[in-house]
């Protein structure tokens, strides 16, 4: 009977690249405040981070190409009387942003093309309603206009952004909410609170469908959605203070799909659920490493480690770009904003190791459309619409191959090239044809030479690749060798 050790994934040699740093965001006052939050959000245009301000609060928004050290006097966005708590950007207009801060308000905000020449004072929409500040933020999946908004004073709203009203106000909770996220049709949503529990909530009608103790620590725990049964994945701490997961059938909070013990770290796991790849993206605050989990719905769902990115230099929070952002043709799965306590914004790219320069449809399917599928007025009605989605290959760029002329070096095209009419060797199978001698010179001098230089490079580009991959293990090994030596 064979036995396999370790589970077989595509994904499972994903690697972490780290930019250059005049290729990052440097000198960035990120802010110090002791709630957990990423403090920070990424967008297909913009990045914007929390700061450290006095007197008031303020977040930056820059343009994602302006990269190097940021100028003392750039122009934020500083409308808030209190500190900035969280910002999130609207999924399906680039230029919107929503932040809520300790001012008991939640603002949202138009960031022109090209980035902020100057303050922004004047806000969209204020949303007021809260009587403690405001910690959560979380913007509705499929329907336009419309926001979730918890704050310390344990309530839940749902607002209409089209009339700045909430349409719903829920007040189920009787201690801090730490956490909150909508499921993937924007019909139920999850929270994680101060008492323990895990509760699954009806957006709509405000019913608890199912609660459940999640965590034993008194540490703030952290849920999303995952998978396409809409299952719950929390992070949290037991009562040991060690760190752990689990996977939760939302329907029946009483006993958990899966449960794990981390390590025994004392940051705040904060987890990112990518839908086209099932990975599950779990990176703790004051950690250096990001780690990787798949996602499955066998035998009812689970989940299963894939591997780490590995880092000396501790995290503030971490930013996380959208799927139709990354660069499709690096096979680049996911990027990192990687915020330092030191001031600066790191970039870390996540690409799958492929050697074909084609478009690799196995780990890019359709993704989610950032386009609303329906109005606010819609969804409080009862409405319920599935997202739409689009190709991945949209967003491929092909590479022009150069050809010589009269067969190249081979002087004949190989099994399987696919040539059209008029093409190198016309119609002859390859089988049946012979390969030129060694010294014999190409039909087309240029041609042989463009052909052959182009196959040089690429077998340089090749081994700078495996060169770099294998600096990277090694830096691996000295830090696992360095954590062995202090222990």
């Amino acid at each position: 009977m064979s036995f396999r050790a370790v589970r077989q994934s595509k994904f499972r040699h994903v690697f972490g690249k780290e930019e250059k740093r005049d290729m990052c965001y440097d000198g960035v006052k990120i802010s110090r405040n002791a709630w957990d939050s990423p403090f920070c959000d990424v967008n297909a245009k913009f990045i914007a981070v929390v700061e450290e301000a006095q007197g008031g609060g303020s977040f930056l928004v820059l343009p994602l190409e302006q990269t190097g050290r940021l100028d003392l006097n750039a122009p934020r966005v500083c409308g808030h009387t209190a500190a900035v708590l969280e910002v999130k950007f609207c999924p399906f207009n680039d230029n919107m942003i929503a932040s809520a801060g300790e001012d008991c308000l939640v603002k949202i905000w138009d960031i022109p093309d090209g980035g902020l020449k100057t303050d922004l004072r004047e806000s969209l929409c204020d949303l007021e309603g809260h009587q403690r500040r405001v910690g959560l933020i979380e913007w509705h999946p499929t329907a336009e206009n419309v926001l979730m908004s918890a704050g310390f004073d344990y309530v839940v709203f749902i607002w209409d952004l089209n009339t700045g009203e909430a349409v719903r106000k829920y007040d189920m909770h009787s201690d801090t909410i730490f956490t909150m996220a909508w499921n993937k049709l924007g019909t139920h949503f999850c929270t994680t609170c101060k008492d323990k529990k895990l509760r699954y909530i009806d957006a709509r009608s405000g019913e608890v469908v199912s609660e459940g103790t999640a965590h034993d620590g008194t540490k703030s725990a952290r849920a999303i959605f995952v998978g396409d049964n809409d299952l719950i994945f929390t992070t949290g701490f037991s009562r040991m203070s060690e760190r752990q997961y689990a996977l939760w059938n939302p329907k029946d909070l009483s006993k958990s799909l899966k449960f794990e013990t981390i390590d025994t770290g004392s940051g705040v796991l904060f987890a990112t659920y990518d839908e086209d790849t099932r990975m599950i993206w779990v990176s703790g605050k004051g950690d250096g490493n990001i780690r990787f989990f798949e996602v499955t719905d066998d035998g009812g769902g689970s989940v299963f480690y894939l591997s780490d990115y590995k880092s000396s230099n501790p995290q503030r929070g971490v930013g996380w770009l959208p799927k139709l952002a990354v660069n499709v043709n690096k096979c680049e799965v996911m990027r990192a904003y990687k915020l330092h306590p030191k001031g600066w914004v790191e970039v870390i790219s996540f690409t799958v190791p492929r050697k074909s320069t084609l478009f690799q449809d196995d780990i890019f399917p359709p993704t989610k459309q950032a386009v609303a599928v329906m109005t606010a007025d819609e969804w409080v009605g009862g409405k319920t619409v599935k997202p739409n989605y689009v190709s991945m290959k949209d967003f491929f760029v092909e590479e022009k191959r150069v050809q010589g002329g009269g067969g190249g070096l081979g002087g004949a095209p190989k099994s399987g090239g696919g040539l059209k009419k008029g093409g190198l060797g016309g119609s002859k199978p390859a089988a049946a044809a012979k390969p030129a001698p060694a010294a014999a010179k190409p039909a087309s001098s240029s041609g042989g030479d463009s052909g052959r230089v182009a196959e040089l490079e690429g077998i340089v580009a090749q081994k700078d690749a495996e060169i770099k991959e294998l600096k990277r293990h090694l830096a691996t090994l000295e830090i696992k060798l360095r954590e062995l030596e202090s222990q």
